[in-house]
């Protein structure tokens, strides 16, 4: 059985930086991605990662402070996140594929349950 756990969410004042954590258990997969929904809007793209590659590509709204990473020994995913701002207050997903994917979420198979990330300003 195929599960993304999300962890690391929190509330944090405008400038403040926090690292949200995937578990992946029961595959493997090509490509990571996480996306997020802010409310009243639909789920976007924020960044995605190779499994087996340290290639890595971001939305322009988190490029630069945003960064993807892996460890493949505890097969887990992380979105380290810095210079936060009120505008990046949403649920964080992260998705998993496997085969390479992009930006759409159709790409991607299998979902976390989201994690809350509050940014005040």
């Amino acid at each position: 059985q195929v599960q993304l756990v999300e962890s690391g969410g929190g509330s944090v004042q405008a400038g403040g930086s926090l690292t949200l954590s995937c578990a992946v258990s029961g595959s493997t997969f090509m490509s990571m991605g996480w996306f997020r929904q802010a409310p009243g809007k639909a789920r976007e793209f924020g960044a995605i990662i190779g499994w087996n590659d340290d290639s890595a590509y971001y939305t322009d709204s988190v490029k630069g402070r945003f960064t993807i990473f892996r460890d493949n020994a505890k097969y887990t995913v992380y979105l380290q996140m810095h210079s936060l701002k009120p505008e990046d207050t949403a649920v964080y997903y992260c998705a998993a594929s496997p085969a390479r994917a992009g930006i759409r979420e159709r790409d991607y198979d299998y979902w976390g349950q989201g994690t809350q990330v509050t940014v005040s300003s």
